[in-house]
C-alpha cells in the first residue's frame, strides 16, 4: 500500500532545470519533499528517498 501511493505521488512529480544546471524536483501535495542534483537520475532517487522519510515522519 505504501509502495503504491509513492509510486503514485513520484508519478506526478514536476522537475525542472535551475539557472547553475542543476535538477531540482518536487511532489506537489506534500510540503517539504524536494531534492536537488546535477543529474536527473540522481535527483529523482533523492526525492523518492525524501518521499519515504516523510511519510515515516508523518506515520
Amino acid at each position: 500500500m505504501i509502495t503504491d501511493y509513492i509510486h503514485k505521488k513520484l508519478s506526478i512529480a514536476k522537475y525542472k532545470i535551475l539557472d547553475d544546471g542543476t535538477y531540482f524536483g518536487e511532489v506537489p501535495g506534500c510540503p517539504g519533499v524536494w531534492a536537488s542534483s546535477a543529474k536527473l537520475e540522481v535527483c529523482r532517487k533523492e526525492l523518492h528517498e525524501v518521499l519515504e522519510d516523510w511519510i515515516v515522519l508523518k506515520l
